[in-house]
């Protein structure tokens, strides 16, 4: 038994070694900024709306096709969208939260996340 125990322990340091590297790998990637929007951050994702700026604000303001194409790039990750309409950048800049959520409908974007729970909001 004394051979069996020593081929175990070797065995047992490999899997501590897996689990450490593992465990770095997902704190290195929480720390790089993998997120909601991947590598990038809400609030710099919402610079990228800023043809939404008056359709976040008023719902009786168009809709430009340039922030209909930001909207729906965005929107292929609900999470990222989300997290971008609720971010610092996106309330300093005066956006109302509850009116751009209506932004993707007033688009007519057929792929919307409709349901998506937004914080308070939920996407038409």
């Amino acid at each position: 038994m004394h051979c069996s125990e020593e081929m175990g322990t070797p065995l047992k340091y490999i899997l501590v070694l897996v689990i450490v590297v593992f465990l770095g790998i997902a704190r290195f990637n929480e720390v790089d900024g993998a997120g909601e929007c991947g590598k990038s951050s809400p609030d710099m994702e919402a610079f990228k709306l800023a043809p939404c700026a008056s359709a976040a604000q008023s719902e009786d303001a168009a809709v430009s096709s340039s922030c209909c194409l930001q909207v729906k790039k965005l929107g292929q990750s609900p999470k990222c969208l989300c997290a971008v309409m609720l971010s610092n950048t996106a309330k300093s800049s005066g956006v109302n939260p509850e009116i751009a959520i209506t932004i993707p409908k007033r688009c007519n974007l057929a792929d919307r996340p409709v349901g998506y729970k937004c914080g308070a909001y939920t996407l038409p």
